[in-house]
């Protein structure tokens, strides 16, 4: 084996160029959030603080919005801890929207109603287009009574129990479906395993399904940045019976604390449009396609994309694919079939290739191609001599690049497969991206929390944490299992690790580079990083990357040949 060779040219990637512009965006976008609010009309009928008692004697609340007329019509349920008042404020100079538009990047507009929640559908909307609408206060948040307990089995019993109310009722055709984002899709997961009779449909809008894997501590790795945030903000909106928060340190391996807060997504049986984009892997991105690929529904359907979360949602074309869905399944209307998988391809940020309809995800045309980590800094079809390459885990990063001869479209979930050491220190953890570079220009796309200069695909794994979940990995989609810890010695050990999916044409000259560090790849600065995600970083030491017969280092990327 070839000497250990320090990097070619160190990178820093989260120096990336273009931060003072962005910078300017971001306060544009902080003083005037691109969200036009319109005053509800007077013909809306507004039920509020509606009383739905559970079996245990304890009043939930909701608001209902109803169609003009007698109906009877079909209803969409929103159920969250959020508080189902908390509206747009009107001031002396207009309607104000939730302050979250301000406090995450929002750069492309979005327009809803005055009676419209944080992401919830807009009532105003979906009732003129025959549906009445319910915004429920889950279990001791607003005004609902009781002490409830995020991610419960208790909530999604709660909400059964709320669907089944609003199929009986006197202005209901007995058919409910839900719809809504973060929160609000997550609360969809539990319940529909439960199967109640009048539950027709569920639309979660982006929504995580495994609170250890997708968002507290992805990888291994602990998240001590948006969920620190998240957990402080429910604990002052919702009377809870349990912290997450204190409760979440006393479990750094997944074992039945996280099992019981986690859905069983195999019990869903009901029709279900799930939306999995590519702007939010930090978040939501990957539990919302493990919803779709696990699910028992024999008719879902995944709605793809990457671009900003919110203007999305309330998007013409993502309403009339919400409306298409809901309409044949709680209306009963006849049309043709939807297909499976809606895929957008991009070539940056702001420029969408295509738009097709697919059949499956992965793709079945797929030709996965396994780069080669080799001498130089370089990505190759075929192994290289045999090498390693050292990096300082808190200063700089090390890369690898390969460009393109043809336009090639790479389309689908990534992984590495490293062998790594490390050295002056007893663990670490890794964080590895994959960037698209056009010639000397770096080209940013959507990321999470409105992040507008964020990676093709990133994952991370602690080096401790590296077993995989055998019965949970699939080919070119390794998962772990994180039940037990493995110990480091001074051999390298072999590391598998999934990356975001993508989809991303690349032209004839455009690259792609492939980083591995021991932090954060992004930085962390409210204007122009990624605030408020922030994973817990690696201490002092160095790792060292291997290649060799042996031990062979390689990025599998999935590329789509040209249709003929």
């Amino acid at each position: 084996m070839r000497g250990e060779q320090m990097p070619v040219n160190p990178d820093h990637p989260w120096r990336r160029p273009g931060a003072a512009a962005y910078a300017r965006t971001r306060v544009r976008n902080i003083l005037r959030p691109a969200v036009t609010v319109y005053g509800a009309p007077a013909e809306l009928v507004k039920d509020a603080n509606i009383s739905v008692t559970m079996p245990d004697g304890v009043v939930l609340r909701v608001n209902v919005y109803r169609p003009p007329g007698d109906g009877p019509f079909p209803v969409i349920l929103s159920a969250h801890p959020y508080g189902k008042d908390v509206l747009p404020k009107r001031r002396w100079w207009g309607w104000s929207p939730s302050p979250q538009y301000r406090l995450m990047n929002q750069t492309q507009p979005l327009r809803l109603s005055s009676e419209t929640g944080w992401e919830a559908p807009d009532p105003v909307w979906w009732t003129r287009h025959g549906y009445v609408v319910l915004n429920a206060d889950t279990r001791g948040a607003g005004k609902s009574e009781g002490v409830g307990a995020l991610l419960s089995d208790q909530e999604a019993q709660d909400i059964y129990e709320i669907i089944e109310w609003a199929g009986t009722q006197p202005w209901s055709n007995g058919n409910v479906g839900m719809l809504g984002v973060s929160y609000l899709a997550i609360s969809q997961y539990k319940a529909a395993a439960l199967h109640p009779p009048h539950l027709k449909a569920i639309c979660p809008w982006e929504g995580f399904t495994d609170a250890y894997r997708d968002l507290m501590t992805p990888g291994g790795i602990v998240e001590d940045g948006f969920s620190l945030i998240w957990q402080f903000g429910t604990k002052l909106a919702v009377r809870l019976s349990e912290d997450i928060g204190a409760e979440r340190p006393m479990h750094p391996l997944r074992d039945e604390w996280w099992d019981a807060i986690t859905p069983n997504l195999a019990g869903i049986e009901v029709p279900m449009l799930v939306c999995a984009s590519f702007s939010d892997g930090n978040l939501h991105s990957v539990g919302s396609m493990r919803a779709f690929d696990r699910a028992s529904s024999r008719d879902k359907h995944v709605y793809i994309h990457r671009g900003p979360k919110w203007a999305t949602f309330y998007s013409a074309e993502a309403g009339a694919a919400q409306l298409e869905f809901l309409d044949r399944h709680l209306k009963g209307t006849k049309g043709a079939p939807i297909p499976p998988v809606r895929l957008e391809v991009r070539e940056r940020r702001d420029v969408i290739t295509q738009v097709r309809s697919e059949q499956e995800w992965p793709l079945a045309r797929t030709q996965w191609r396994c780069l080669h980590l080799s001498e130089a800094g370089q990505l190759r079809d075929a192994p290289g001599h045999d090498g390693s390459v050292s990096f300082d885990l808190k200063r700089n990063a090390a890369s690898f690049t390969i460009g393109f001869t043809k336009d090639t479209e790479i389309t689908g979930p990534m992984a590495v497969r490293l062998w790594a050491s490390i050295a002056g220190a007893t663990d670490a953890s890794l964080f590895v991206g994959v960037e698209k570079w056009s010639g000397a220009e770096y080209v940013p796309f959507e990321g999470s929390y409105g992040y507008g200069r964020d990676r093709l695909a990133a994952g991370q794994l602690r080096l401790s944490l590296r077993k995989l979940d055998a019965a949970l990995s699939a080919t070119h989609r390794p998962e772990h299992g994180f039940r037990e810890s493995e110990p480091l010695g001074n051999d390298p050990v072999e590391l598998q690790i999934p990356l975001t999916a993508s989809s991303t044409l690349f032209r004839a000259g455009d690259s792609l580079r492939l980083l591995i560090a021991g932090r954060y790849l992004e930085p962390r600065n409210p204007l122009f990083g990624h605030f408020p995600a922030h994973y817990r970083p690696s201490g002092t030491g160095r790792c060292t990357v291997h290649w060799s017969a042996d031990m062979p280092a390689t990025l599998s990327v999935p590329v789509i040949p040209a249709r003929q």
